[in-house]
């Protein structure tokens, strides 16, 4: 049973290692908490705790440290959020000098986030599945190789450089860049790669050298659909003590990469999650966190935000953020969309 008492230790253990990343024990409380109770006390009240798993008791000291368990109990019961005004005010001088599309909104807010908590931060994009390709512009730079860029329904822009092995022509590549517009406009970013191939042999009937431009669009394709993923601050985790291994940083380096992971954080083997009646989402794994929120977008789309770090983060600051940033987000589309509506019908 978690009394008062317990509750108050609890609170500050957690307060004091997410300050100090270090194990806290009793003495630490007695002397930094000012806790009315004696030191026997508190360390029977910590064993207690231990036992019902929301502490846990490291090798190299005899403090003590939440567990996954004890974080999503603060999260759920003992969180106090806090404001941010100076995150207000970056996002009023940032969002308000122009127009914005919904890539440039979504990559702003993850770097202003991940500035402004020090940790890494994710945002992902809204699904490519969701999404149908606008327009495909095809520029020669030279006879060997060409940029390609491509442009969705959702306002989301993303170039590839092509090179090839044989020169092809300019007129070559004209021909290619219409029959792709052709065929492909208004096509799910999903169904790409399958109608690419449909039309392969269009391509080899009417290109010479079709079989280098028709490799070159088959993997921008396969990268484009899957690359909905933006990361910001990756080197912030250097700076927290939980990742000062270096084998155990690149594999977090790695994982940040996966956008499939992060879309299915919160079922992964030995997770712990929570979700919040406001819209925030916690994940727990390992010593790692993740706290998450959706954005909604234009045409009834959203993003998710992540912030992810060490289990010991200041979570009250965090999920303050994030709601600023979301509901600041939310006000721009709310903004366009009542301006669309005051347009006189033609």
């Amino acid at each position: 049973m978690l009394t008062r008492r317990k509750i108050e230790i609890f609170k500050a253990i957690v307060d004091e290692f997410v300050a100090s990343a270090e194990p806290v024990g009793s003495k630490t409380l007695l002397e930094k908490y000012h806790l009315d109770y004696s030191s026997a006390t508190i360390r029977a009240e910590m064993s207690e705790l231990e036992e019902l798993g929301f502490l846990e008791k490291t090798h190299t000291s005899s403090g003590r440290i939440p567990s996954k368990i004890g974080y999503r109990f603060y999260v759920e019961h003992l969180l106090e959020e806090k404001s941010h005004e100076s995150m207000q005010v970056a996002l009023k001088q940032v969002f308000t000098e122009r127009k914005y599309n919904t890539q440039e909104v979504l990559k702003m807010s993850c770097d202003i986030l991940s500035e402004m908590t020090q940790l890494t931060t994710v945002v992902l994009g809204p699904h490519s599945v969701d999404q149908t390709l606008l327009q495909i512009q095809l520029i020669p730079l030279s006879d060997k190789s060409a940029m390609a860029v491509f442009e969705t329904s959702e306002g989301h822009s993303e170039s590839r450089m092509f090179s090839f092995k044989e020169s092809i022509s300019t007129q070559d590549l004209q021909t290619c860049t219409k029959l792709l517009n052709d065929r492909l406009i208004g096509s799910s970013l999903g169904d790409l790669i399958e109608k690419l191939l449909l039309i392969k042999p269009i391509l080899a009937d009417k290109i010479e050298h079709y079989e280098m431009l028709f490799e070159a669009f088959f993997n921008a394709f396969i990268r484009f659909a899957s690359e909905d993923i933006y990361l910001s601050g990756q080197n912030n985790l250097m700076n927290h003590p939980e990742f000062a291994d270096v084998n155990k940083l690149k594999q977090v380096m790695k994982l940040l990469e996966n956008s499939s992971l992060w879309r299915t954080i919160g079922t992964r083997q030995g997770s712990l999650s929570l979700s919040t009646s406001e819209g925030s989402e916690f994940v727990w794994l390992e010593d790692m966190a993740v706290v998450s929120s959706t954005m909604p977008l234009d045409n009834d789309t959203s993003s998710k935000l992540m912030v992810i770090g060490p289990s010991r983060m200041k979570y009250e600051h965090i999920v303050g953020m994030m709601k600023t940033l979301t509901k600041a987000v939310e006000e721009i589309y709310r903004k366009e969309d009542d301006h669309e509506n005051e347009k006189p019908k033609e």
